[in-house]
């Protein structure tokens, strides 16, 4: 029997949630994150193993991505609340300088002096490996129930990190267009620059209007609202060709200084089979075969970036006097890279 389209997206979709839930099962009893069990899901009914959703409905299924990306974004936004930075302001700001731009530094210069890569390349290889996914820290919190100091400077850095990451990356491609060619194409520098900072400032006022529309609302009509402005800042990110992470990480970091963070408890709620669907849908995407061609170099990349991310985190934990704690376990917390990069 020939399924209509509507049908097998809603088969794929069933498919989607219910090996993800089936292996997070496993890794439950593995001690081993939710999160694991939802990529390790997507590999097992990917393209490379059991291949059991077309490649068509996969490609047509992207846009999942970038709403998942927009609502844990938004959720980290509420992490960024003014009084809390105001204590740990200065600390934060220096441990996410070190902690990016030491991890840049490391693998550029191993990329430079091991295998004599050029300088343009071994420096948008630091850049890109400056960059931190905030998606898994977020949902290993959320379901362990983490608190205290260590998630709270975790989820600040992750939140700054993709900040840092753009700035180095702009730099570094600076520089790499100088040694490629005489003349530096500073609009391919600046562009991407600008873009990000008018969807800040874009983010920023929708924050402030959302703060004034779901004034006195019922709860159902300020999770819609809250949904649109999320879809609307995604929307416009996906149009730009840029990240969403940045503006909706904004958009929540405006409410909570204003409104406070009674919203984000609400759209926890209807977030996690979105969710579920983004890291299944990501594992899927992993080429099995790929992992054969990267070569010693790509190996050595992953190897360099986490022990970059341990390093500088390390000292700019110990520079800023940071407890015992963060010193140790903060640069294995920043090792997921996705989004930005």
């Amino acid at each position: 029997m020939t399924l209509s389209p509507a049908a097998r997206i809603l088969v794929a979709v069933t498919i989607l949630w219910l090996a993800g839930f089936l292996m997070s099962r496993v890794t439950k009893v593995l001690k081993l994150p939710n999160v694991t069990g939802y990529i390790l899901a997507g590999v097992a009914i990917g393209p490379y193993a059991l291949d059991l959703i077309p490649s068509d409905i996969v490609s047509g299924m992207e846009f999942i991505t970038d709403i998942a990306l927009a609502f844990i974004a938004f959720g980290v936004g509420r992490y960024l609340r003014l009084d809390r930075l105001k204590q740990q302001g200065t600390k934060v700001i220096v441990l996410t300088l070190m902690e990016a731009l030491v991890t840049a530094a490391v693998v550029t210069a191993f990329m430079l002096m091991v295998f004599h890569l050029s300088l343009a390349f071994s420096l948008l290889l630091g850049a890109i490996g400056s960059a931190t996914a905030p998606a898994s820290s977020l949902m290993t919190i959320r379901q362990y129930r983490a608190k205290g100091p260590f998630v709270n400077t975790l989820v600040q850095v992750v939140a700054m990190d993709d900040a840092v990451a753009l700035l180095a990356f702009g730099v570094c491609a600076a520089i790499a267009s100088g040694t490629e060619t005489p003349v530096v194409d500073w609009q391919s520098v600046i562009t991407p620059l600008a873009v990000n900072a008018g969807v800040l400032l874009a983010a920023y006022l929708l924050g402030r209007l959302l703060c004034v529309l779901l004034n006195g609302r019922s709860s159902d009509h300020r999770l819609v609202l809250t949904c649109a402005f999320v879809f609307f800042i995604a929307a416009g990110c996906a149009a730009l060709d840029v990240s969403p992470l940045l503006g909706c990480m904004l958009l929540g970091a405006t409410y909570v200084n204003v409104r406070g963070d009674k919203l984000f408890k609400q759209v926890s709620r209807v977030t996690p089979p979105i969710n579920v669907m983004f890291f299944v849908l990501s594992g899927m995407h992993l080429d099995l075969n790929s992992l054969t061609t990267v070569g010693i170099i790509g190996a050595a990349y992953f190897a360099v970036r986490i022990a970059g991310k341990f390093l500088g985190s390390w000292m700019g934990a110990r520079i800023t006097g940071m407890p015992v704690g963060v010193r140790r376990y903060l640069g294995l917390a920043l090792i997921p890279q996705a989004g930005v990069s």
